[in-house]
Formats: structure tokens, C-alpha cells, sequence
């Protein structure tokens, strides 16, 4: 049996299939070795091939959070804008109303919730480090880990399986605020899932970029690159003029 035009290696299950009507023919021995070869260089390549794609997915996550992170955060300027009307119309007209009241906690809640993934990807939540600051930084990666896989994506797990049916019931109710001109309900409960998997999607990606960098691919996650405000930048401008003219005196 002759296969002019195949890949060595692809005539192995031709091969197979016809030594069911038959003897197969003896393979050369440079075919099972260059065969032999060729298996082992696809498995060693498959981890890489998939840690590649993993750090592409965190890329990827990393990125629609911070997209997210930029838009959600100017909630804030439009909670304070809605405050400061709302007292200004109480104040000059006697007019209010509780739905502009409902509304800044929706807006709060939206930059709570919305930019917990946010949050953990520029590595600014509380971490409480009097003990953990001791170790090395292959240490802490493996602290994050074990955080991250026990702690919280079984959180995340937790709280998407509770908030889904609790936000489904006030979407298919049509529930609204029990205070007078209150609003509907569901847009502001709709953000708890919503927060939740952005977060569940950042751990996932703060997992697979420790694990790199425990396989030594990728630089320390945790380490935040600090950039200074123009506002520091100024005074430190202004103390290196204080010295200079001193010590110049």
C-alpha cells in the first residue's frame, strides 16, 4: 500500500483501518521515528498553545473591564449633578420627588457593583498585609490563588445562583419602590449579577496571569505601576526650586 501524496504520519490510521482486511505493511523505521517525533513536539506545544490562549482570554477581560471601569466611574459626576438639582429645585421651588432620591442609589450601586472587576484588575482593593508582606512574591501569588479558587469564584458562584432568580421575579412582577413615586426595581437588582460576573471574569483572569507567572511568562501581576498626579509632580517641583534657591543662599 503506497501513499505518495500523505504526510507520513497520516498514513498511520490508513494503515490501521486496512489491516482490517489484511496484514498491514511494515513501516519504515525513519517513518515511526520522524512519527514519533512529530507526537512528541504536539504534546510539549499543547500547555504553551494553551496557556497562550488563556493569557489571550485574560487580555480580553482585562480589557472589557476597563472599558467598563471608564464609563461606569462618571456615574458619580452624574449622581452628584442630580443631588445638587435636586436640592437646589427643594430649596428655591418646594418641589421633589423620592424617585430622584432612588436614582443616586442606583448610580451608586452601579459604580459599586460595575467596578468590582475594575478594582481587581488595578489591584486597589484593601488587602491587609502585616503578615503576608513577609513572604516572597511567588508566595503571594500562591496566597492569590488559593483566594481566588476558594474563596472568591465559589463567591461568585454563590451569589449569581441566588441573584438571577431574585432579579427575574421583579423583572416578570413589574415591582416598584414602595415610596411614594418611587422606581421600578429591576434595573437597580439586575446590577448584582451583572457586578458579580465582571468580578467572577476578573478573578478568572487575576488567576490565569498568578499561574504564568508562576510558570515564569509573565512579570508580577500584583505590582502596580504608581504614576504620580500632576498635583505631586508640582510639589515636588516646587520643593527641588526651595533647595536649589537655598542652597544656592
Amino acid at each position: 500500500m503506497e501513499f505518495p501524496s500523505l504526510d507520513p504520519c497520516l498514513q498511520i490510521p490508513l494503515i490501521i483501518r486496512g489491516s482490517r482486511r489484511g496484514p498491514a505493511p511494515a513501516q519504515p523505521r525513519d517513518m515511526r521515528a520522524a512519527c514519533g517525533r512529530d507526537v512528541r513536539r504536539v504534546a510539549c506545544n499543547t500547555p504553551e498553545a494553551a496557556l497562550k490562549f488563556l493569557l489571550s482570554l485574560s487580555r480580553a477581560i482585562d480589557a472589557l473591564n476597563t472599558r467598563v471601569g471608564h464609563a461606569v466611574y462618571w456615574l458619580v459626576l452624574v449622581a452628584v449633578l442630580i443631588s445638587a438639582a435636586n436640592a437646589i429645585v427643594r430649596k428655591a421651588f418646594d418641589m421633589s420627588s423620592n424617585a430622584y432620591l432612588e436614582v443616586q442609589w442606583y448610580l451608586f450601586s452601579a459604580v459599586f457593583l460595575l467596578c468590582g472587576g475594575y478594582t481587581l484588575l488595578k489591584n486597589e482593593h484593601i488587602r491587609i498585609d502585616v503578615v503576608v508582606g513577609r513572604f516572597s512574591r511567588r508566595t503571594h501569588a500562591w496566597i492569590d490563588v488559593f483566594g481566588t479558587l476558594f474563596f472568591l469564584l465559589p463567591l461568585v458562584a454563590l451569589m449569581l445562583y441566588e441573584s438571577w432568580p431574585w432579579f427575574l421575579r421583579t423583572w416578570y412582577s413589574g415591582e416598584i419602590s414602595s415610596n411614594a413615586g418611587g422606581l421600578v426595581l429591576w434595573p437597580a437588582k439586575v446590577l448584582v449579577p451583572a457586578g458579580f460576573l465582571l468580578l467572577g471574569l476578573q478573578g478568572l483572569s487575576e488567576l490565569i496571569k498568578r499561574v504564568a507567572f508562576l510558570k515564569g511568562l509573565t512579570p508580577d501581576p500584583s505590582e502596580n505601576e504608581v504614576k504620580k498626579s500632576i498635583e505631586e509632580e508640582l510639589a515636588e517641583e516646587i520643593l527641588r526650586e526651595r533647595a536649589a534657591r537655598e542652597g544656592s543662599a
